[in-house]
């Protein structure tokens, strides 16, 4: 059962049978929308070799987008806009605009005009991400942490994309970040002509400058996104990076660029079935378990993956899938949270104040780790990213607490 009850009035079991279409379609529309997060990260070498380019300035790359990410999720909730506008044309315009973005990173003639680009695929994928959580929890209410848990794993995979292509034959800049741009247009199509809210509709809302604060004093809020803040710290440095430690272990162990590819895909794509199970366990067991779990393996992981870095180069795919898995299961069960015990009025802005809070923390550890690695190597690189999944579950210990007095264990 889920942490929290439902919302008053709540029928206790969803019942409409469309939502399972709307959840693989949702589904396929963040994995296709997303696509274009990691394009940088995956033609890094070409970028690099094209720009002669530092790692500091290879980072940025993915920095820039979280920071773009960022500016996007905080102007939207100063301005409520995944409150007032509706999602069938909010997520849609926002997943075409970013792709044109992306499509730039072909023909930028610099480095300092990429990163513009790439700041504004961040900043149009705000219009994506959160609104897309949103819109699949108008559709389930029994089962929402499984149908947010399968939403997040979708866009997982879907940031895993561009490694594939690349693994596939996309040799280049274009085919990958082509494809990718591809794939954003389309998810933009599909939710344009097919999605429409589901029965269990949040609250609208005339704008207001106040709803921001009100969410920001809201405890319980505050506690979800505290845990989500300490899984964030971890998520994506350890997704922007670990495709390089891959690549730098290879070199020691030898095989193919083609195997490390298709390695440093998995190490991500994992994370989608783990939202999946992650989301079908919360609605078990209980969200704070679940997330409490998966928050304690994925920082041993962070704390134990260096000292792997000399192993047969299998046993280090095996171990960074692993972390991949768990790293990213909690994801969708915070934003999970967030809608049951958020203000009913204000789902939209607290669901985009906490990816924005969490994105902006996510820029620290993604430039942290080259200066890891080359002050320690990259056997000493990650224990870091430990510290966040600590202070996670420090939060969601506190945000439990409290309400199991009320309501009983879970």
């Amino acid at each position: 059962m889920p942490d929290t009850p439902s919302r008053a009035g709540a029928e206790p079991f969803d019942q409409d049978p469309r939502r399972w279409w709307i959840l693989a379609l949702v589904s396929l529309g963040l994995l296709f929308g997303m696509s274009a997060w990691f394009t940088a990260s995956a033609v890094a070498p070409e970028l690099r070799t094209r720009w002669g380019l530092t790692p500091d300035e290879v980072g940025w790359l993915t920095t820039v987008v979280q920071l773009g990410f960022v500016t996007g999720t905080a102007a939207a909730a100063l301005l409520n806009l995944a409150d007032i506008v509706p999602s069938r044309f909010y997520f849609p315009l926002c997943a075409f605009l970013a792709a044109l973005a992306n499509a730039f990173l072909i023909v930028a003639p610099g480095y300092s005009l990429a990163l513009g680009g790439r700041f504004l695929t961040g900043l149009f994928l705000a219009g994506v991400y959160p609104p897309g959580m949103k819109m699949i929890a108008t559709w389930f209410r029994s089962a929402r942490g499984l149908a947010i848990g399968t939403v997040v794993g979708a866009l997982t995979v879907g940031k895993a994309t561009p490694y594939l292509l690349k693994a596939l034959g996309g040799s280049g800049i274009a085919p990958v970040v082509g494809g990718a741009s591809a794939a954003g247009a389309m998810a933009g199509l599909l939710i344009l002509l097919a999605y429409h809210d589901g029965p269990y509709p949040f609250t609208r809302r005339a704008f207001s400058w106040s709803l921001v604060t009100r969410i920001l004093r809201h405890r319980e809020t505050m506690l979800a996104t505290g845990g989500y803040l300490g899984h964030m710290w971890e998520l994506y440095a350890m997704w922007t990076w670990v495709p390089a430690f891959l690549l730098a272990a290879a070199a020691e162990h030898g095989p193919s660029a083609n195997v490390v590819e298709v390695v440093a895909f998995g190490a991500i794509a994992a994370g989608g079935l783990g939202c999946v199970w992650g989301g079908a366990a919360a609605d078990r067991i209980g969200r704070h378990r679940v997330v409490n779990l998966a928050m304690s393996v994925s920082g041993l992981c962070s704390l134990g993956i260096g000292l792997l870095f000399h192993a047969p180069f299998w046993i280090l795919a095996l171990a960074t899938w692993t972390w991949g898995f768990f790293v990213v299961a909690d994801s969708a069960q915070f934003s999970a949270l967030v809608t049951e015990v958020a203000p009913a009025d204000g789902v939209g802005t607290a669901l985009t104040l906490q990816t924005s809070m969490g994105f902006l923390l996510t820029m620290v550890t993604i430039q942290a780790i080259p200066h890891l690695v080359d002050a320690f190597g990259w056997s000493w690189a990650f224990p870091l990213l430990a510290l966040g999944p600590a202070a996670g579950i420090a939060s969601i210990r506190r945000l439990h607490r409290p309400r199991a007095s009320r309501h009983g264990a879970a």
